[in-house]
């Protein structure tokens, strides 16, 4: 378990690419309450389904996923809008009484997430 921007508390799953941590996601979302939030910097962009490992329809319908196909590929998205995105999705998935469990791999988002961002002057 851990912090999520020092606020509220969340499970993370981390780890490479094809390493299981989508199949172990759905499994544990199977037996508890959770919803599922991306930390992944490719799986946010519509119609990159080819190597990103992106939860298929099915079971996107029976787990709800958080910061999948939130944007057109010619949109930019950086590690500070997923930080505010991924707060926000945490926030209210607590506010459903259900508990969010982080899944991916993209490191740098969730340093940003855990760590925060510091302000460029």
């Amino acid at each position: 378990m851990s912090r999520v921007a020092g606020k509220s508390s969340a499970f993370v799953l981390l780890g490479p690419t094809a390493s299981g941590k989508s199949r172990l996601a759905m499994e544990l979302a199977a037996k508890h309450a959770l919803e599922i939030v991306s930390i992944d910097s490719a799986q946010v962009y519509r119609g990159m389904d080819i190597g990103t490992a992106k939860p298929s329809p099915a079971e996107r319908r029976a787990v709800t996923h958080h910061l999948v196909d939130i944007l057109d590929p010619v949109e930019r998205y950086s590690a500070g809008r997923f930080r505010e995105d991924a707060i926000r999705a945490v926030a209210h998935i607590h506010a459903r009484g259900k508990i969010p469990l982080l899944v991916g791999g993209t490191m740098l988002y969730y340093r940003a997430l855990s760590q925060g961002i510091d302000a460029l002057s």
